[in-house]
């Protein structure tokens, strides 16, 4: 039985690499049909109803030797992958419990039976249920000996942290004579319709079987996806962890990004609410929609961007005290370097936000009745015109700094996307993200200059004390374009260079110059 197994897998797995390896005249020359139903002579009939899915040039006919695979389930994902299988020539059927219900949603070359004739003839047999249903398929126990079981399902987190047990190993308990395979967890039912081009094309795959977990590579590069080798089907919980993760990058950032919200928020709430209601008892807590808000808005832009290049500074700084690049970086400081895209990209939206609610500034009802005050004033001073030059060129300078100052930002975030980065090499990339997002600090610092202008100098503009806003931000950028003038300076810059090219203080690797072979050198094992 185990001979005849193994023959059979063999032999699967052979028709599946030839198939994978047709060349494009032998790929869709000939219409398939379900078996048992004779072949249609309209070589211009769609392979897939329309009604399930649009025409996609991706999707290859169905060849006259098309590898049987069998999947059992009807739901949303089983739909999703009996369309990708079909349409990467492969001869679908699917077990159902109530097949005339379920057979309309599936593709129409697609053989949907019940379960029990579902996997009788195919090799591979996709399980496409949650696990509370894998007890019901023991019936099949039988008819599933020696056959490649592929678990595709993903635990709530609830049940990821219930059962000791991964999902693809608790269905190995539950079937000890076949070989499982987990894989394909990580694809969305939108990637396998829309095709790999719109969704992730890695398929990660884990299972104690090299020729099982190659069988099934094989069917995902057919599928047009990249196959990611796991390991041992030990590893599945990790696998199936991977969905549930939300945003794991992204959970720090935001909480910075939130925190410098609401401390920024604060300040200007006092500063512009607070102190006129107590001081001079007017109310102008209308502000607090919009005006504060797009007052706090380029605050944490400004130092979410700053901190983007801080770590820099501070491991550049790090290693000239050490003399060496051969040492790692505190824990906190390496986490702060990794996720400085993240905090670069938000600063970018508070920035968008910021320019769309400057937009709004003159809808507002109060912007209205502050010019026809300004205007009333006007008459009654007897003043024909009002026009200060300073502050005409000041707004002039500080809109047109703000406007370039997002440009940089919107080329920094176009650039940290994949499909762009891919693009790039290492000295075009490096030049984008590093060389002009340090000419985007500078815009945004002169921008928020511009802005402060001399009001940082005039006692009225302390209110309850406290120094604008515009000042606070300052600092730490400022603090950065010091620090990034100093690295510049030939002493420092030649240092910070030969460190970086493997040079150390201790005289663990010294430079020799050519033909100097009488010098004696150590070298570093690090």
């Amino acid at each position: 039985m185990a001979a005849e197994a193994r023959r059979q897998q063999d032999s699967c797995s052979i028709i599946l690499s030839e198939s994978c390896g047709n060349s494009p005249e032998k790929k869709g020359s000939a219409a398939y049909s379900r078996p048992g139903t004779a072949m249609s002579g309209e070589m211009d009939k769609p392979l897939i109803s329309r009604r399930l899915v649009d025409s996609d040039g991706s999707l290859a006919e169905v060849p006259k030797e098309a590898p049987k695979v069998g999947i059992l389930g009807s739901g949303d994902f089983a739909r999703s992958l009996a369309t990708r299988l079909v349409g990467s020539g492969f001869s679908v059927v699917v077990g159902s419990r109530n097949p005339k219900r379920t057979a309309g949603l599936f593709p129409s070359l697609a053989h949907v039976t019940f379960q029990e004739e579902a996997v009788s003839s195919p090799e591979v047999i996709f399980v496409a249920v949650f696990r509370e249903h894998y007890s019901s398929l023991c019936s099949l126990a039988d008819q599933l000996a020696g056959k490649i079981l592929v678990d595709v399902s993903n635990p709530t987190e609830k049940e990821h942290l219930q059962h000791r047990q991964s999902n693809a190993e608790y269905l190995a308990s539950l079937f000890p004579a076949c070989t499982v395979v987990k894989a394909f967890n990580v694809i969305s039912a939108w990637a396998l319709q829309a095709g790999p081009r719109d969704g992730n094309r890695q398929v990660l795959i884990c299972g104690d079987q090299l020729e099982a977990k190659r069988t099934i590579s094989e069917m995902a590069r057919a599928m047009g996806f990249t196959p990611l080798d796991m390991g041992s089907l030990a590893s599945a919980r990790e696998v199936e962890a991977i969905p549930l993760r939300l945003l794991p990058s992204w959970k720090v950032p935001t909480l910075l990004a939130l925190g410098l919200f609401v401390c920024f928020y604060a300040y200007n709430f006092v500063r512009d609410v607070l102190q006129p209601y107590v001081r001079k008892d007017e109310n102008k807590f209308y502000k607090m929609p919009l005006s504060v808000v797009n007052t706090t808005l380029p605050c944490v832009a400004y130092v979410m961007l700053s901190l983007v290049y801080l770590p820099g500074v501070l491991a550049a700084a790090l290693q000239l005290r050490r003399g060496t690049k051969y040492q790692r970086f505190p824990d906190w400081l390496d986490h702060w370097l990794q996720h400085r895209k993240q905090i670069g990209l938000l600063s970018f939206f508070f920035a968008m936000l910021h320019a769309l609610y400057s937009f709004c500034l003159p809808l507002r009802r109060s912007h209205r009745y502050d010019l026809v005050n300004l205007a009333v004033k006007q008459v009654l001073a007897n003043k024909s015109r009002l026009w200060v030059e300073e502050e005409v060129w000041r707004m002039e300078i500080y809109l047109s700094l703000g406007v370039l100052a997002l440009g940089m930002l919107s080329l920094l975030a176009v650039t940290s996307l994949p499909s762009i980065a891919n693009s790039l090499n290492w000295k075009e990339f490096s030049f984008v993200q590093s060389t002009l997002g340090f000419v985007a600090l500078m815009l945004s610092t002169m921008h928020t200059l511009t802005y402060g202008w001399t009001r940082a100098f005039e006692e009225n503009h302390y209110k309850f004390y406290l120094p604008p806003t515009f000042t606070l931000t300052l600092l730490l950028p400022c603090v950065i374009i010091l620090a990034k003038g100093l690295f510049l300076l030939p002493c420092i810059s030649r240092r910070l260079t030969k460190i970086r090219r493997g040079w150390e203080k201790d005289g663990a690797v010294k430079f020799m110059l050519p033909g100097d072979h009488t010098q004696q050198e150590k070298t570093s094992h690090v």
